[in-house]
């Protein structure tokens, strides 16, 4: 369930979370089911682990976005979404490997950021006063060198859009789900 996976998050206990996806999946495959689509960005964290153990095709958020990122031929590009999307490697790695330098806000800001996620997105609350920070925050990683912004978090796509924001933005959740489509149509 959510809640417990929301716990196991806020414990970094990613082995927990593993438990519970692995075996979501090995049901899954028994019943013919040929990949494997995690509907969260935070939850990549497990992903090479989940496909190693499953033997399951796993559509990567980050790989899907990097491909959309090389269409622009972008090269820098800034990461938003939950402190651990920021701050573990698991995205920002799939980056790299195909030359994409990543910048993340400052711990002040990643702290905002995680905050509002969880306090206020996840609730259901879309202040306007959130849209201005975030959109001052974005205009601070474009001063740092950013050409695009990940948004890397389901959520942030209703607090904001491309209409807001004159650099590139990438809706790793519409990103995502192309890349399932695809993946089930090929």
């Amino acid at each position: 369930s959510y809640g417990e996976i929301k716990k196991n998050n806020d414990r970094e206990d990613w082995q927990a979370s593993l438990k519970l996806f692995k075996a979501a999946c090995l049901n899954m495959k028994d019943a013919g089911v040929e990949g494997v689509i995690l509907c969260a960005n935070t939850m990549h964290v497990i992903a090479r682990e989940l496909e190693e153990q499953t033997g399951m095709p796993l559509i990567h958020i980050a790989t899907a976005t990097a491909a959309e990122i090389e269409k622009q031929k972008l090269r820098k590009v800034a990461l938003i979404g939950t402190r651990f999307t920021m701050q573990k490697d698991f995205f920002k790695e799939r980056l790299r490997d195909r030359g994409i330098e990543t910048i993340i806000p400052n711990p002040e800001e990643q702290d905002y950021l995680h905050h509002t996620i969880f306090e206020e997105f996840g609730r259901d609350i879309f202040r306007p006063e959130t849209k201005k920070k975030y959109l001052e925050l974005m205009g601070e990683l474009a001063s740092r060198g950013a050409e695009g912004i990940i948004l890397g978090c389901t959520e942030i796509p209703m607090l904001l859009g491309q209409k807001d924001f004159a650099l590139p933005l990438f809706d790793t959740t519409r990103i995502h789900a192309r890349a399932a489509v695809d993946f089930a149509l090929s």
